[in-house]
């Protein structure tokens, strides 16, 4: 049964916080809030949950970015330096970054890149808890426009996750793809 949190009642709790750090690690399915649209992700590590989140956005096999756990994650797992993800990160900006090893999170990605993001939200904390890279990719339906509130979710999108985790009205823009070369591109 989906359950439902306020961003507010969430980080005024440690125990929550903590209890739904665990539920990441689980592979349970959120959909939930960043800086920029509403999400729908799970634990990056476990294909059966990402696969689940492929079949409720009716999606194909498109790359799926991240939400790294930490600067050091990211440092550890792609060809990039800190300098460059201190530019962008937290913010509202996805990094498309070269895999160290391309077989890693290839069912995420079989290209030898993938979007990495620290969005500048409290939700973040959560996921930073966790300690697992977190599927990250707007709550609708592919092709469809993303929900900057949860009204804009589609029913059948909502029923078929585990926590929904609400944060208001959110900027509704989605985050701007930049490249090792620096460049930018809206979308």
């Amino acid at each position: 049964m989906r359950r439902l949190f306020s961003i507010s009642e969430i980080m005024s709790k440690q125990e929550l916080q903590n209890k739904l750090s665990k539920e990441i690690i689980e592979g349970k399915i959120f959909v939930y809030p960043t800086d920029t649209v509403y999400g729908i992700g799970c634990n990056a590590l476990i294909p059966d949950a990402v696969e689940k989140i492929r079949e409720i956005k009716g999606r194909d096999n498109k790359p799926f970015s991240v939400i790294a756990p930490s600067e050091e994650w990211v440092l550890n797992h792609f060809n990039t330096n800190l300098e460059f993800i201190s530019q962008y990160l937290p913010g509202k900006y996805t990094l498309i970054l070269e895999k160290k090893d391309s077989s890693y999170l290839q069912h995420l990605s079989a290209e030898k890149t993938i979007g990495i993001r620290i969005p500048k939200h409290p939700f973040t904390e959560v996921i930073k808890r966790a300690g697992a890279p977190f599927i990250t990719t707007s709550a609708n339906i592919s092709g469809k426009p993303p929900a900057s509130e949860i009204r804009d979710i589609p029913q059948t999108i909502l029923n078929r996750v585990d926590l929904v985790i609400d944060g208001g009205k959110l900027d509704g823009t989605p985050s701007t793809l930049i490249f090792p070369d620096g460049t930018r591109k809206e979308r």
